[in-house]
């Protein structure tokens, strides 16, 4: 891993809350992605994790611009993402894809694998005559661990796991640097996921391509992932170096989440101390004045009902968004 590939700077999301009948008005506005910074380096893996409704995938979809950013910056190998128009935007898709969650929904269920897996080379003129199509067809699906017979076929005749390798497939035809999964795992069960995860680390190592991985599920992020993103409420509340994060988690959200990941081991299970949170989320139309985490916190403290904290060093390659304990007032431990 060496220069970024891709450099997020305070991107910002804002939907707004539109009511009304014959006459619509708007009433308010939601920030879904609320001033989020982010680097992926070269052939890195960043994990994205966080509850449904943290703005996990709305992050995502603004980095490739399927959903357009109300503000910020988007760097990609150099390039202003969100200054290109048009044409030079599709021209730099083709080193940005994503994997959807979905590998029922995602796949058009009247065109063959072939002809899906062969759109993206027609659209980015990859290849030349039918049989050149054929051959990259064939030369993709071996790649995800199919066979060449499998082009013929539709979506239907497949299993999710194989739908989703397809979806790979068709994501690595333009040979992009940058992979966006989101939650490109979740609808799979276990032994497929796992087949999946090697899959896409084998992958890596082969293609030497760049992952953002959105997932809610941390024994997934944790067995892919070199760094990892914790979101809260539109924001990234830590990022660490994987292993930092695990071991050493340093934002109460972040604790309260592993706490909740099964161990292996039933003796360890046992002795482990749960952390359960007050309440949900909520949404981002309700987002506190001071840390938008501390209706829920069990660290709280009279601080952080007025400030809102910002990303700050913990350790080298690991920071946090927390108010850490000082002399002005004493912690309100909640655990339950």
């Amino acid at each position: 891993m060496t220069a970024a590939l891709l450099e997020v700077r305070d991107l910002r999301k804002v939907f707004p809350i539109v009511r009304g009948g014959a006459i619509r008005r708007s009433v308010g506005a939601i920030a879904a992605v609320d001033g989020v910074s982010l680097t992926i380096a070269r052939g890195e893996t960043v994990g994205l994790v966080g509850e449904s409704g943290s703005g996990k995938s709305t992050l995502a979809r603004c980095i490739l611009r399927l959903v357009e950013p109300t503000s910020g910056t988007i760097i990609f190998d150099g390039d202003d993402v969100l200054a290109c128009d048009r044409p030079q935007l599709r021209r730099l898709r083709r080193d940005m894809q994503i994997v959807f969650q979905d590998p029922y929904g995602s796949l058009d269920p009247r065109m063959t694998v072939a002809q899906l897996i062969a759109e993206p080379l027609q659209i980015h003129h990859l290849a030349g005559d039918r049989r050149a199509r054929n051959a990259r067809v064939a030369e993709l699906l071996s790649l995800v661990g199919l066979q060449a017979e499998h082009a013929s076929r539709y979506p239907r005749a497949f299993s999710g796991g194989q739908r989703q390798r397809i979806a790979i497939a068709r994501a690595l035809a333009t040979e992009p640097r940058l992979l966006v999964l989101d939650e490109s795992v979740s609808a799979l069960d276990v032994t497929t996921r796992a087949q999946i995860i090697a899959l896409l680390a084998d992958l890596q190592a082969r293609l030497g391509v760049s992952y953002l991985f959105v997932a809610h599920d941390l024994s997934v992020v944790r067995s892919i992932a070199d760094r990892v993103a914790v979101m809260y409420l539109g924001r990234i509340v830590e990022l660490a170096h994987r292993e930092d994060l695990f071991e050493r988690p340093a934002h109460p959200y972040t604790q309260a989440l592993l706490s909740a990941v099964p161990v292996p081991d039933p003796i360890l299970e046992r002795r482990r101390r749960r952390i359960l949170l007050r309440g949900e989320a909520g949404g981002a139309t309700s987002v506190p004045a001071g840390c938008r985490f501390e209706p829920r916190c069990f660290r709280a403290r009279e601080r952080c009902c007025a400030h809102d904290p910002a990303l700050e060093p913990v350790a080298a390659g690991h920071r946090a968004a927390f108010l850490f304990p000082g002399s002005e007032s004493t912690e309100k431990e909640e655990h339950r």
